[in-house]
């Protein structure tokens, strides 16, 4: 039985021998992917992100629900003091796998985000400051989250079972619902790319092939890499990111879930541990 909890923003307060370019007392994060062996065929051909044998933070490795953690320092990010940790927390999971998603969709200028919750809203402040045209999409007649996906600057915000006003270059669906997947392959054009961000998703429903035909492409993304976790760090605040979080004690875990579940929250939900 493993600590559960994950996107740990703390300061250090002891290092282990042979620990270089860390000091005692710097505000790091820890992302979901906490370690890689290194060893397997896929980190040796520099592909870590699907490392046979890694440890995810707060599932297979302890996790940030307690006052402190151990951390493999291969993976804790320094923070640069950019911000509280309540604000950073959600970058270390949401944001990073916003960003892979992001490089793995390509650089198309129409973007639909399936799903506006704590990685969309964190991803869509990227692709707006990329110069690209975000289309939100949200549960169906959630308008207060329309409302909030236009406040961030999309073009565009409906529900899931409408059709944007103009065809997408490519889409991420962060909604672990198969049923969206025909819905984002109907929505991009010719060679376009669909990228599922998620670890676990419904199953997607039996589709006609001419739905995937002329080169549309259907990707998935499994974990972040090292180098994704030190470029988006940088870059977060040369793009002056905002997260929108709401923050709850540690002991009120379980509240905190159920307000996700219910959409009683903007952006992303965040656990304090106490002291």
């Amino acid at each position: 039985m493993r600590i559960p909890g994950h996107e740990i923003v703390g300061r250090i307060n002891a290092i282990g021998t042979g620990v270089d370019g860390l000091r005692i007392g710097e505000q790091v994060g820890i992302p979901w992917l906490g370690h890689t062996c290194g060893t397997c065929p896929y980190c040796v051909q520099q592909r870590e992100k699907v490392c046979d044998h890694p440890l995810s933070t707060g599932y297979t490795t302890d996790g940030g629900f307690a006052t402190e953690a151990i951390a493999d320092v291969r993976f804790a990010f320094p923070l640069a003091e950019d911000g509280s940790d309540v604000s950073l927390a959600p970058q270390l999971c949401a944001g990073l796998i916003g960003w892979r998603s992001l490089a793995i969709a390509g650089a198309g200028r129409n973007l639909g985000l399936y799903g506006f919750g704590a990685a969309a809203h964190i991803i869509a402040q990227v692709a707006r400051w990329e110069g690209r045209s975000v289309f939100a999409f949200t549960r169906p007649d959630d308008t207060a989250t329309q409302k909030f996906a236009r406040q961030l600057g999309s073009a565009w915000a409906g529900g899931s079972d409408e059709m944007p006003p103009e065809p997408l270059d490519a889409a991420i669906i962060f909604a672990a619902v198969g049923e969206l997947v025909p819905l984002a392959v109907n929505a991009v054009c010719k060679g376009g790319r669909m990228v599922c961000a998620g670890i676990h998703m419904s199953d997607i429903p039996c589709s006609p092939y001419a739905l995937l035909w002329d080169e549309r492409q259907l990707a998935s993304v499994t974990n972040q890499t090292r180098q994704d976790g030190m470029d988006f760090m940088r870059l977060a605040p040369e793009i002056g990111m905002a997260t929108h979080t709401t923050a709850y004690p540690l002991a009120e875990a379980n509240r905190a879930l159920a307000d996700l579940r219910a959409g009683r929250f903007e952006g992303a939900a965040v656990l304090v541990p106490p002291g």
